[in-house]
């Protein structure tokens, strides 16, 4: 008997099972293509354009900024801007998404974008969403050949661009929307839930930024239609 297998059966006497008992297996399926929802926050109950408010006002209570536009072609622009006011490169690695490179950058001759993973020596990089949860302000992106997780963790400035529509209220909506999108019982290899930049007080209890990531992490929240208010600028 290998290690394993020895582990697994103490599991299951614990437990009183056999080895292939059939009606718990079928149990355990049901339980899981049900996918019950847990609790949701009376919070996260919103209609759309208010849980896009909530959203922005829970991720700024974590140190996140955020930009809205009205419109595509208005990124490249909040972005040179956010960067100059920060006195930071005009240069970002953007991640290889057909989203992100139709972007209108020509428009902004001295800001300098190359698509790709991120390396130790870039400085700042900017990712798409595939959700936001309104509940907490938490970014959730999925990793894959058009997001590479380097992105999110070696630059020591985040940027994400966010559409109105991905904002969901609760954690069990984005996981709804992963399902929706990928089919039943397959996942991406990395999902990264994001509240804000990269903290720690372990030090005197003292907040540091920036201790396992960035120390920047700046939206552009993009109205796409459902749950936009228009354009506005925070942070």
């Amino acid at each position: 008997m290998s290690g394993r297998e020895a582990i697994l059966g103490a599991v299951r006497r614990s437990l009183k099972r056999q080895p292939e008992d059939a009606a718990a297996r079928a149990a355990v399926e049901a339980r899981l293509g049900a996918r019950q929802r847990g609790p949701i926050p009376a919070r996260a109950q919103l209609e759309p354009g208010a849980q896009v408010d909530l959203f922005q006002t829970m991720a700024e209570e974590h140190a996140a900024t955020l930009t809205r536009v009205a419109r595509a072609e208005d990124v490249p622009g909040a972005i040179a801007e956010y960067l100059s006011g920060h006195n930071l490169p005009q240069r970002l690695r953007a991640a290889p998404d057909p989203a992100l490179e139709n972007l209108p950058w020509d428009r902004h001759p001295l800001l300098n974008v190359a698509h790709g993973r991120a390396s130790a020596s870039d400085e700042v990089s900017l990712s798409g969403a595939f959700a936001a949860v309104a509940e907490t302000g938490t970014l959730m992106l999925l990793s894959g050949e058009r997001a590479p997780t380097t992105l999110n963790f070696l630059p020591d400035t985040h940027i994400v661009m966010l559409k109105t529509s991905q904002v969901v209220g609760s954690y069990e909506d984005a996981w709804a929307r992963v399902r929706a999108e990928f089919g039943n019982g397959k996942l991406p290899r990395t999902a990264n839930f994001i509240t804000g930049p990269s903290r720690t007080a372990d030090i005197e209890q003292t907040i540091q930024l920036g201790a396992h990531g960035p120390r920047r992490l700046h939206i552009v929240l993009l109205d796409d239609g459902p749950g936009g208010n228009g354009p506005g600028n925070a942070g």
